[in-house]
């Protein structure tokens, strides 16, 4: 017979699962809204900055190239930290793409069983960041209207996840891990690299269809997870009961002396940290305050993310607990970094070859803003049509077989 230990999980999920049925139903108009706003952030945004990267990453790895960074960044990755050279990889398209690219790219290297199940929980740790795009465009530009803040937002953003993996690299340091171990060769890349692409053995066609509907899908995912929690973060502020949760992190920022005007800013961006940032840049706190809440809510993800990191990492044997303490350790990091790099640069100019990626970064902003649902439509249509495709090869193929 169970206890009630063990069944006080199955209450709880049930229990929240049934109070947001009935809130769902009680404030269709608030739940229809936020809906709305959760897709058009999705479908004008995320969708189509974040497709290019996934559909290229999964060449890359169908390829053989991830095998190919794999032996060149190994003098590199395991002494910084404590993982295989195929993390250099993944630390890459994760910075460039945007979460929750590197957990995506982890656990497929993990059920390829390149890495370890160790190795996997040290890499995923550090390598599932905001893109720049993102901090550098919509938080820099569109919320708090200072494209200088917005890189400086980038840079401690990416410095303060490095010492997250420096920091990670001692996680279970004495536990066993994968033992390939590859000097610095070129040719020895290359090997690597054909000899995974004999591997595979599918014909480009088929490589092409599965790199486009994988990517789709797990977009279909993101978005879906990206509705839920605006719609949450919706009701909790309906029913009041954001504020009350409001007044306990107030508590808090008067203890390390920040505006308690953050308060229910901070509340909405551990849920959901787009909604959260563009509240956070909308209140009348100082500047420096503002960077210091955003800074945290970037590196802490928000529950949207973490839910779909997950969501993508439960289909492996990488535990999620290691990567929420890096989010943990990541939130104090950035806190601490934006204070310092805030009191050194901001008041100077910065670099004049940061302005080309401030007006390039505007640039795409802007055009995904307008022009980003189209590209979500035709991706969608594609997708449809190789499902279809797919579905009517496959039906053929039985038919014939019997």
């Amino acid at each position: 017979m169970t206890s009630l230990r063990e069944k006080l999980p199955s209450l709880l999920y049930a229990t929240s699962a049934l109070f947001m049925a009935v809130m769902i139903i009680i404030y269709p108009q608030a739940v229809l809204q936020a809906s709305q706003k959760g897709l058009e952030v999705w479908a004008s945004i995320v969708f189509p900055s974040l497709l290019p990267f996934f559909i290229m990453a999964e060449l890359l790895i169908a390829f053989g190239v991830v095998h190919f960074i794999g032996v060149l960044f190994e003098p590199i990755m395991r002494p910084l930290f404590n993982v295989p050279g195929v993390g250099g990889f993944v630390w890459t398209m994760g910075m460039a793409s945007g979460y929750p690219s590197g957990a995506k790219y982890t656990a497929r290297l993990r059920q390829e069983k390149q890495i370890s199940q160790i190795e996997a929980e040290r890499l995923v740790s550090f390598t599932n960041a905001s893109n720049p795009l993102f901090i550098i465009g919509a938080v820099g530009i569109g919320f708090l209207h200072d494209a200088k803040l917005g890189i400086l937002l980038a840079l401690t953003h990416y410095l303060s996840n490095f010492f997250v993996g420096i920091c990670m690299r001692f996680f279970k340091r004495g536990q066993a891990t994968s033992k390939a171990r590859y000097n610095f060769s070129i040719t020895k890349a290359f090997e690597q690299l054909h000899q995974a692409r004999i591997h595979k053995q599918q014909a480009l066609g088929k490589i092409l269809g599965e790199a486009v509907t994988q990517s789709i899908e797990t977009l279909l995912k993101i978005g879906g997870f990206i509705i839920l929690f605006s719609v949450i973060t919706e009701i909790l502020s309906t029913i009041q009961l954001a504020e009350i949760c409001a007044q306990v992190i107030a508590f808090f920022l008067q203890v390390i002396q920040l505006p308690v005007d953050l308060s229910l800013p901070l509340f909405t961006g551990i849920f959901e940290l787009t909604i959260g940032a563009s509240a956070i840049a909308q209140t009348e706190v100082p500047l420096f305050f503002q960077a210091i809440a955003i800074s945290i809510i970037l590196a802490f993800n928000g529950f949207s993310v973490q839910a779909q990191v997950a969501s993508i990492l439960a289909e492996t044997d990488i535990r999620f607990l290691p990567y929420f303490f890096a989010r943990l350790l990541h939130a104090f990091f950035a806190g601490c970094f934006i204070i310092v790099l805030y009191l050194f640069f901001y008041s100077k100019e910065l670099a004049k070859p940061a302005l080309s990626l401030i007006d390039l970064t505007q640039t795409t902003t802007l055009s995904l803003e307008t022009f980003g649902w189209v590209i979500t439509f035709f991706a969608l249509l594609i997708y449809l049509y190789i499902l279809l495709f797919k579905f009517f090869h496959q039906s053929r193929f039985n038919h014939t077989r019997y």
